[in-house]
């Protein structure tokens, strides 16, 4: 086996021999380094895990989307970047991205007596400086923040994980919620900007139901648990023909398409198939919420492809999704007991991995492929309470 040693270590190196035999130790511990560095660890097989974390995590924890102009980092790949790196047991990892959120989204106020909602985007300025683009958070990105916090706590056993969480729950509950009245409570998409002229505007794709579950077991005086049945009420009444959409709203009373975007699904709804599908089959919603999403299964039964974009209030369906949507579907599949969707899932996932060579990885594309297939896989599940649990062995090194 090669081992590959980069800049820095070449250089200890030198100056190991410049100084001859005192220096040998230090030698012999750069070479241990680099070896471990090329090694597979506990979570090396997890090849796609390792591949987002080189391509897309920087040396000091900010993940990057570089499919966009800004080079941005938003609060939702940090969030999801926490995720894999818990579920990898990949602490030192993890620890970098949680500072990196805490000083650059945050601005150092990240803690649980002082502690602001992280801003959704930072990235390049029009002046060419880097920083924070739009100070608004984005609420699904802070439950999952809040989630991973409280596992982390959990999994670890390090109580500042914990009661980080359970302060970021609470702010989450103060600033980023709302109550419809006949429904209960309900998630605003963020704080500002999505109540406007009577129409509340909500996205179905922000309310995993694992999460939920998670944040009602570990703060119980929380509205976390009555979230989760608004949640279900607002799958279920804006799909009637089986398809989430992007975007929803309330107004007079009840569920309408939302006025800005439509009753289109498309990007942001194929992760309401996967939370569904990821949900624990012993939670008393997981089947009815699964059944609400039923439209999905039936068009790739009929075309054996997801559509790219479908109508919510209709069901008409144009173009071929991308293959990381596939992804998104596999768990979907796989809870339903559809085997053959969960072969061509399977198939097309097989496509997607080998389209890397060559082709710098999309974000989005990446992070829905290690939702699904680490959960098709067996990495991790969630139990009927919404906590995690992973296949960990040891730790990552």
């Amino acid at each position: 086996m090669r081992v590959r040693i980069n800049k820095k270590q070449r250089v200890v190196l030198a100056l190991s021999v410049t100084l001859g035999v005192a220096a040998s130790a230090a030698c012999a511990n750069v070479l241990k380094v680099a070896q471990n560095a090329a090694a597979p660890g506990a979570c090396g097989d997890w090849a796609g895990y390792r591949t987002f974390v080189e391509r897309f995590v920087q040396a000091d924890g900010r993940v990057i989307d570089y499919s966009t102009p800004t080079q941005q980092t938003t609060s939702e790949g940090q969030s999801y970047g926490l995720f894999f790196a818990l579920v990898a047991n990949d602490r030192a990892t993890f620890d970098r991205l949680l500072n990196w959120t805490r000083t650059n989204l945050a601005g150092n106020q990240f803690d649980p007596q002082n502690l602001r909602l992280p801003s959704w985007q930072w990235g390049r300025k029009a002046d060419g400086s880097y920083g924070v683009l739009d100070p608004n958070s984005a609420s699904d990105s802070d439950l999952w923040i809040a989630y991973d916090l409280l596992q982390a706590g959990r999994l670890w056993h390090d109580a500042s994980y914990t009661q980080l969480g359970q302060a970021l729950a609470a702010r989450i509950a103060r600033d980023e919620m709302t109550n419809l009245a006949g429904v209960g409570p309900m998630l605003l998409p963020g704080p500002e900007g999505f109540k406007s002229g009577g129409v509340t505007r909500l996205n179905p794709s922000y309310l995993p139901l694992p999460v939920l579950r998670a944040l009602a077991h570990e703060v119980p005086n929380g509205p976390w648990a009555k979230l989760a049945d608004s949640a279900y009420k607002l799958v279920k009444t804006t799909a009637p023909q089986g398809f989430a959409p992007d975007w929803a709203a309330w107004q007079n009373g009840q569920f309408v398409v939302d006025p800005k975007n439509g009753d289109t699904g498309s990007y942001d709804a194929i992760r309401v198939y996967l939370w569904a599908g990821m949900a624990s089959p012993a939670d008393p919603l997981a089947k009815p919420w699964l059944a609400a999403l039923g439209g999905m299964r039936a068009k790739v039964q009929q075309s054996g492809f997801p559509p790219a974009k479908v109508s919510s209030t209709n069901g008409s369906a144009s173009g071929e999704a991308p293959l990381s949507y596939w992804a998104a579907l596999a768990p979907y599949f796989k809870a339903l007991g559809d085997a053959h969707g969960l072969g061509l899932a399977r198939t097309h996932l097989a496509a997607l991995d080998a389209s890397l060579p060559g082709h710098e990885p999309v974000y989005y594309d990446r992070v829905l492929g290690l939702f699904g297939t680490g959960f098709i896989d067996g990495r991790y599940r969630f139990d009927e309470s919404g906590r995690l649990v992973p296949s960990w062995r040891t730790a990552c090194d």
